[in-house]
């Protein structure tokens, strides 16, 4: 008999919860076509991560909507949306806020002013296009959900997401984001080119008529009750086992850990991932309708919760080897019994 575990829930609330979370999410996919075409998959991880409480790095080439996808998503939710443009020059400061001096009745002091991150949903966009050091301004807000200022630390507002965009990392201007910040992003979802038919329809679409607003369906209040809806979502223990055993398998020098592995990666996924592996089936789980976590949901996002967490060795890259290809070989290694 399967052992499983979960938050004590109250039975009633939960299955209204269930039920508003369906009907939402159908309504949630009208609302989005207004404006998105395809990219099904993607908007299905990116839920995933709202619904679970966590951050979301998106990657793709510049012209593939990924601002526009992320606007879109946060205009579905009843929530304070901000939008910060990384460039070379932006300072950490312009991210966080900063001290002014003020005259209060011809007394000076200083007073923080709050930066564009006091918001519920921030869209950092092109997040790779800034130094490390201003990139590193978010680490403590992602993390904590705190910022830190002269000493004093200030509460940013709950829930409070994070998604990021940026250019892949081989094109000209970027920098590489440091594995301490990338480890805090659930996903690393990536962006392709659409099919012929969804280009097509883009490229009409846009050309003869304005996009239709995008009305909100859920405010923070039901977000917070998603959120603890899905960590109630039971998860059987072998299942559990198997994520926790599939990111383990990517750590070289480990024992049990195969020699192509050691051969192939150079730094392997921590604990986070098995973590946010499970959390994110968990919601997947719950998206689509289902009681309870099953393998396919913790295969189904391995790649986009790996993805950012492997750094492979010289060797393999100079094989030709991919992070995806790397991913799917452990796949086919640890099949489901």
């Amino acid at each position: 008999m399967s052992t499983t575990t979960g938050v004590e829930a109250n039975p009633e609330s939960d299955a209204e919860l269930f039920e508003q979370i369906q009907k939402g999410r159908v309504l949630l996919e009208r609302e989005l076509e207004k404006t998105i075409v395809g990219q099904k998959q993607v908007i299905e991880q990116l839920l995933i991560c709202l619904f679970s409480g966590t951050h979301c790095l998106i990657t793709g080439a510049p012209g593939l909507a990924k601002t526009l996808l992320v606007r879109s998503v946060a205009q579905a939710f009843h929530l304070d949306f901000s939008r910060i443009q990384f460039t070379p020059d932006l300072m950490p400061a312009d991210i966080t806020g900063t001290e002014i001096l003020t005259d209060n009745d011809g007394r000076r002091e200083l007073r923080f002013v709050p930066g564009p991150i006091f918001a519920n949903v921030i869209l950092a966009d092109e997040i790779n296009r800034t130094p490390p050091k201003t990139q590193s301004a978010l680490l403590e807000a992602m993390q904590e959900h705190q910022v830190t200022a002269a000493g004093k630390r200030y509460a940013l507002p709950k829930p409070f997401f994070v998604l990021a965009t940026q250019n892949p990392i081989e094109m000209e201007g970027t920098y590489p984001l440091p594995e301490a910040q990338l480890d805090r992003f659930m996903f690393n979802v990536l962006i392709d080119y659409l099919p012929f038919d969804d280009e097509l329809k883009v490229v009409l679409d846009t050309t003869s008529r304005t996009a239709e607003p995008i009305h909100p369906l859920f405010d923070a209040k039901d977000i917070s009750q998603f959120q603890g809806l899905v960590r109630r979502v039971p998860i059987a223990q072998e299942v559990a086992s198997y994520a926790v055993k599939l990111v383990a398998a990517t750590r070289p020098g480990q024992a049990g850990v195969k020699d192509w592995v050691n051969h192939a990666v150079t730094w392997g996924a921590g604990l986070r991932a098995a973590q946010m592996l499970v959390l994110g089936a968990k919601a997947r789980a719950l998206l689509q309708g289902k009681a309870h976590v099953r393998y396919e949901d913790i295969r189904a996002l391995a790649a986009p919760v790996l993805r950012h967490r492997l750094l492979l060795s010289y060797k393999a890259e100079a094989e030709g080897l991919s992070v995806e290809s790397v991913i799917q070989r452990l796949l086919n290694e640890f099949p489901v019994d």
